[in-house]
């Protein structure tokens, strides 16, 4: 989920790339993505036309990190990880977003109740961004549009036993309707 907002993010030590010397910029995001970055900038004149303002003073800066793989076991399995845990340690570890996938969790997420019952989970629990990989079994493929609506960044199969009962795996045939419900929608299929 992307806020609707106007951010200046500004620093005297930020690290662009490995071929830009680490030096003051303002970084300039729009609804959740970065619009500009004004290098050799430390502020603005009027900071008053933007929603939130972040000064890092002289803490580094940097480009955060996405783990696109990562199983957060919540609901139903939160004794083993749930989103508070890990999202907490990805933070730590300087990632900033985290992408679910579909399995270990209880339900698994293969239909749009399932992940609506995983969103109402993670509410006040996130210290990092999240998204999530819905998950292709056998005979769900009018879940996938609804899903992709719902926010699902891609889907997630397999080929061989997955080791969940609740999420068996698919065969070549089941993938023939999945493609083409998918064709169009520029999500993709992780087999």
């Amino acid at each position: 989920m992307i806020c609707r907002m106007r951010s200046l993010f500004k620093g005297l030590s930020v690290l662009i790339n490995d071929a830009t010397p680490i030096s003051a910029a303002n970084v300039i995001v729009e609804n959740g993505r970065i619009d500009e970055i004004q290098l050799g900038k430390y502020g603005m004149p009027d900071e008053t036309s933007f929603d939130e303002v972040v000064d890092a003073g002289s803490l580094l800066m940097m480009p955060g990190v996405i783990d696109s793989h990562v199983h957060v076991n919540e609901p139903g399995r939160t004794e083993w990880e749930g989103f508070e845990t890990a999202t907490a340690a990805a933070a730590v570890g300087g990632i900033t977003t985290i992408v679910d996938m579909p399995l270990n969790c209880s339900p698994v997420t293969t239909s749009l109740k399932a992940l609506q019952t995983k969103l109402r989970s993670l509410q006040h629990k996130c210290k990092v961004d999240v998204a999530f990989w819905g998950g292709v079994i056998p005979g769900n493929k009018a879940e996938l549009r609804p899903m992709i609506q719902a926010g699902v960044v891609g889907f997630k199969c397999f080929l061989i036993d997955s080791g969940l009962d609740e999420f068996p795996h698919v065969t070549e045939e089941d993938l023939h309707p999945v493609f083409e419900t998918l064709v169009g929608t520029g999500s993709v299929l992780l087999v």
